[in-house]
């Protein structure tokens, strides 16, 4: 009876444009930026900040998230790369065993994470002369909604999967799945769209705080619960997920993505905390110069 309740999930690879192909997880990252670019455009009109700001904010948030992404995957779960194909590490392409364009794949949320919160704090101090900590609450609320689209993304592509969950009413058969990385095809628990629509509500949450309470004052609040509820959501979905490439840091029943979201988490809840401590009334808050 089980074997009737689980939905398979085949879809085309991407939109064809001719002699192109749009891949759906390409056009869940545009997705993500676009509306992420909107958001911050309203965001920064709410708070009176002059729209000047928003294009450098923008460029170095991808460059960040981009670059961020791709050498966490290397140095956490690939290291062996930078010696087996360097130039692999940091451009779209593969040159061994031969040389083919790839785009940008093998992405580590946790990397991107590091690189793009020290950005954008060397930004925030650059560009707005005050505590980095307000350009943090900002950004934060556009990547929870990144976090959903690049999910449904991995969905799409069949990757970012469970581990078997036959008896589950809620488990999906990936047909395009990799197997010789996540073994047989059998039906599985989708954590793709668990982790999405949970990012989903988190964005859902925080466009209310921000709009709705008086915590966007408190510089720091925003950006600490986001950190601590999104690494959270991170650090016990992958209990239901299959291991992505190879475990090079673990902790007993603790896989690498739970072993980097833990102090994560705690610097979440650390910055939400001392928020208390960087208040600022709303006239501080614009800067409509």
């Amino acid at each position: 009876m089980f074997k009737l309740l689980y939905f398979t999930w085949n879809p085309s690879t991407g939109i064809n444009l001719g002699p192109l192909t749009l891949h759906y997880y390409s056009l869940m990252f545009i997705l993500a930026f676009a509306l992420g670019y909107l958001i911050m455009t309203k965001i920064f009109k709410i708070d009176g900040v002059n729209q000047k700001y928003l294009e450098p904010v923008f460029t170095w948030a991808l460059i960040g998230t981009i670059f961020g992404a791709r050498i966490g995957h290397v140095v956490f779960y690939q290291p062996e790369l930078f010696k087996q194909d360097f130039w692999s590490v940091f451009l779209p392409i593969q040159t061994v065993p031969e040389f083919k364009f790839t785009g940008f794949s093998g992405l580590a949320s946790h990397g991107a994470a590091i690189v793009l919160v020290t950005m954008l704090v060397i930004l925030g101090r650059k560009l707005f002369k005050r505590n980095p900590l307000w350009l943090l609450d900002r950004v934060a609320i556009t990547v929870a909604l990144a976090g959903f689209f690049i999910r449904i993304g991995n969905f799409f592509n069949s990757e970012i999967i469970g581990k078997p969950a036959p008896n589950s009413p809620i488990a999906v058969l990936f047909p395009q799945q990799s197997v010789a990385e996540y073994g047989p095809i059998v039906p599985r628990y989708p954590t793709q769209l668990i982790e999405a629509f949970s990012y989903l509500a988190l964005f859902i949450v925080l466009a209310y705080i921000y709009l709705k309470t008086n915590k966007k004052y408190h510089m720091g609040w925003i950006f600490g619960f986001f950190f601590a509820v999104l690494w959270s959501i991170r650090f016990f979905v992958e209990f239901l997920k299959e291991p992505q490439g190879a475990e090079k840091i673990s902790l007993g029943v603790l896989n690498t993505g739970q072993v980097l979201s833990l102090p994560l988490i705690i610097i979440g809840l650390i910055v939400m905390y001392l928020s208390k401590n960087f208040r600022i009334t709303p006239e501080e808050n614009t800067l409509s110069e």
